[in-house]
């Protein structure tokens, strides 16, 4: 048996300024050919689990590719060419099965669904080819993603720390249909809801429940895999929003009892989707009130982890003039500001120019920097390894980097976005955040891999950015109409 074994991955924010282009997914990591399997062989990404139920059954392995970029704008027709093309022509070179980690918010500047117009060019290849997919909690559904796929499967997690164990269940369910032990049959159901991703914690309400019920699903006869995708609404498409998948052993009927009966409760919850802001200086002086430490501060709205440019200083000066000492900040995506702390070495006291690099013509918004007195404490390249629950094994690279330290925040400044959702944030950068007051941090709810157990508190800021959940900050053209809570419905 040969197997193809890809992974193409991308959470488009369609308000971004950021441009996706190849060197993106370069930066973040893309490789081609054997060194697939070398790269991932160690880790507890889903396509490490594809490898390992692959060669359990036998196969041959033929990973053509596994590239992932950084949320950001809408991926660039020629770097969407070149990953596509590369598990198609895997394909067209013949083989058995296919196996994908992809990501289910891809947004191409040609295609609104990168993942399903990737997998009906398989199908127009190969018309009758096994497809196995696995897709993130945020994953925008559509018809072309179900249609031309055998089974597919999301993570349970947010932050996502079940990406492994996923992909292995997804697989098991593959290899047992190859081997003809069961028929797996879909059922899917798209709702009116559009999530926002600060609401879709699966600690959290509503999500905890939704989770639970999916789990109960499978503990059904007959239920193999049953998923609720929280949704991408940063992405304006028409399919965005939260969905449902159900995959069972030959029951449709099951299946879709079980997808429209999740479905109703996720309507059902769907004011429990919705954010509701507070004002920035009332979280702050809550903030100060706090003895105990550490205390996590979000800055929720400059998340580069759903796209933003992770430069907008709004939260960190607030911070800064609200006098909150002993403060840790990650990051501040800045070349330009490295550049100038190298150039002044470490030691060396500056005034620095700081963040506010990007405009944001979304939401019609000029950069604006910070500028601060301060020392430059530490320099470095930027590497290290994930030793966390999510992306364990992966290699970050940040760029160059540097501390910029006023005495009352220490700022990690990076030449390469990265959402801090693990300590290696801060302890590569010599960094021990446990004995640090305040930790500042540009993430919504990945950081709780890594931070949720040292936070004694947890304050939500809400700043500007191109991750805002406020919705009327948002020029929606392209979401499907009528969808909660953009528009005034009662009936699902």
């Amino acid at each position: 048996m040969r197997v193809v074994i890809a992974m193409m991955k991308h959470e488009t924010n369609t308000f971004s300024p950021i441009v996706t282009d190849w060197q993106r997914f370069q930066s973040w990591g893309a490789h081609e050919g054997d060194s697939v399997q070398h790269v991932y062989a160690d880790t507890r990404m889903p396509i490490s689990a594809y490898m390992r139920l692959a060669r359990a059954n036998g196969a041959e392995i033929v990973t053509p590719i596994a590239a992932e970029a950084m949320p950001s704008g809408p991926v660039e027709e020629a770097a969407y060419e070149h990953m596509a093309q590369l598990i198609c022509d895997a394909v067209s070179d013949g083989c058995d099965a296919v196996l994908l980690d992809l990501h289910g918010a891809m947004v191409a500047r040609h295609t609104f669904d990168g993942e399903g117009t990737l997998l009906q060019r398989i199908r127009a290849i190969a018309p009758y080819i096994p497809i196995a997919v696995t897709c993130d909690l945020h994953c925008n559904l559509t018809h072309e993603m179900v249609d031309n796929c055998t089974a597919l499967i999301g993570y349970k997690t947010y932050p996502h720390t079940d990406m492994y164990e996923v992909a292995e269940q997804i697989g098991t369910i593959f290899f047992d249909s190859l081997n003809g032990r069961l028929k797996p049959t879909m059922a899917w159901r798209q709702t009116q809801v559009l999530s926002q991703t600060l609401r879709q914690g699966t600690d959290d309400e509503p999500m905890r429940t939704l989770i639970a019920a999916c789990k109960a699903a499978e503990a059904k006869p007959g239920v193999l895999a049953a998923t609720v995708f929280g949704g991408f609404a940063l992405a304006d498409i028409p399919d965005s929003g939260a969905s449902v998948i159900v995959v069972t052993d030959n029951d449709a009927e099951l299946a879709k009892r079980i997808a429209e009966d999740i479905a109703a409760m996720i309507w059902d919850a769907r004011a429990e989707h919705i954010y509701q802001h507070r004002d920035l200086d009332t979280a702050l002086k809550q903030a100060a009130e706090l003895n105990q430490g550490p205390v996590v501060l979000l800055d929720h709205a400059d998340n580069c982890g759903s796209g933003a440019n992770q430069d907008v200083m709004t939260v960190i000066e607030a911070v800064h003039e609200q006098g909150l000492e002993d403060v840790i900040v990650a990051a501040v995506w800045d070349p330009s500001a490295v550049t100038a702390m190298q150039q002044a070495g470490i030691g060396a006291e500056i005034t620095l120019a700081i963040g506010g690099r990007t405009d944001m013509p979304a939401l019609g918004l000029r950069g604006a920097p910070l500028t601060l007195r301060g020392r430059v404490k530490v320099l470095n390249d930027g590497r290290w390894t994930v030793r966390g629950p999510m992306y364990t094994g992966i290699e970050v690279d940040m760029g160059a980097s540097a501390i910029f330290d006023t005495g009352n925040m220490q700022i990690v400044v990076v030449s390469n976005h990265i959402e801090p959702w693990d300590l290696g944030v801060f302890t590569s950068m010599g960094i021990q955040p446990q004995f640090h007051k305040y930790i500042l941090l540009k993430s919504r709810i990945h950081y709780r891999a890594g931070f949720k157990d040292l936070a004694k508190h947890t304050i939500t800021l809400d700043g500007v950015g191109v991750t805002t959940s406020d919705n009327d900050l948002l020029n929606y053209k392209h979401v499907r109409r009528p969808v909660y809570p953009l528009d005034r419905i009662n009936t699902p």
